[in-house]
């Protein structure tokens, strides 16, 4: 089989995929710092500027589809750790980090979890979800002195997330976990970087040049909250906290929640409505009710 040889931001390397195919331009810039076919994008008109933006965000989509049988080996390899109460940590800086971020701090009231059992973590600290932190990513020491503090072990699972495949913070946490024995990912955008050198499992979704040139917020941004999404939910699933497509673990945090576990339990065991919202009351649990309704219809 022909291996064509790509310039990548991190040399050359083979690569069998045709995702990574002229990918790569001749003055070795990464794809997500090369121009797009879109200039002069002020001389736009709005419609114009819509419709040429949305019709690029497609790249997304076809990038994760690339990847997927990346994700998939790497979930296979994380679910019996998780199995285990091995934990899930990100770690990222700028967009990367806050998307890590959000993924891990929606899985708690989704699916019912502890917060310790996905964690995210952005260069620059809590803060930086807001305000840019001068400099933070640049802190090659920085994403390991922050996981300290929970204290990593060998059962515990790292994905580093980078766009550019290149920040330092998410570089080291890596290096240093790969060094401490947790097993390592990424979520990258470039071909051929350092980042996916270092991890044990590289995912990476060539999203190409941005709407706006280096603008990871945007294609690179989508791509990787799909991947985080994708990663997340078939490991909650996984581990049980769905049933057949209801979130039975969720917290009920307000009236709309509240709302939707009563009828999951109405579908779920054909009670009605009154009933359901009873035994919700009672155990403030969408699983507890279903299995007592249902305990009882086997008594």
């Amino acid at each position: 089989m022909h291996r064509p040889k790509l310039h990548g931001a991190g040399g050359m390397h083979e690569r069998v995929s045709a995702a990574y195919l002229c990918l790569v331009s001749e003055n070795n810039l990464p794809p997500t710092e090369q121009r797009g076919v879109h200039r002069h994008l002020e001389s736009m008109s709005i419609e114009e500027h819509l419709a040429a933006m949305h019709e690029q965000t497609q790249s997304a989509f076809d990038a994760v589809n690339s990847c997927l049988p990346a994700v998939q080996k790497f979930v296979e390899a994380l679910i019996p750790r998780m199995q285990e109460g091995g934990r899930l940590f990100y770690i990222g800086a700028g967009t990367s980090g806050r998307l890590g971020v959000l993924d891990a701090s929606e899985c708690p009231p989704t699916f019912g979890v502890e917060p310790d059992v996905i964690q995210g973590w952005i260069a620059g600290g809590d803060g930086a979800l807001r305000v840019a932190v001068e400099g933070a990513e640049d802190n090659i020491e920085g994403a390991w002195s922050d996981l300290k503090g929970v204290k990593p072990t060998s059962m515990d699972t790292l994905i580093g997330i980078a766009a550019s495949g290149r920040t330092p913070y998410v570089l080291g946490g890596i290096r240093e976990a790969n060094q401490a024995g947790l097993m390592t990912a990424c979520i990258t955008c470039n071909p051929s970087t350092a980042l996916e050198a270092l991890s044990a499992h590289a995912m990476v979704a060539v999203t190409g040049p941005e709407f706006v040139t280096g603008s990871t917020r945007l294609n690179a941004g989508t791509a990787t909250k799909l991947v985080l999404n994708l990663i997340s939910t078939t490991a909650m699933v996984q581990l049980g906290h769905v049933k057949g497509s209801s979130m039975i673990d969720m917290k009920l945090s307000n009236a709309k929640l509240i709302e939707r576990g009563i009828r999951m339990i109405q579908k779920a065991t054909g009670v009605d409505e009154n009933r359901a919202e009873k035994l919700l009351k009672i155990h403030g649990s969408v699983r507890k009710s279903i299995d007592q309704i249902q305990g009882d219809a086997h008594a």
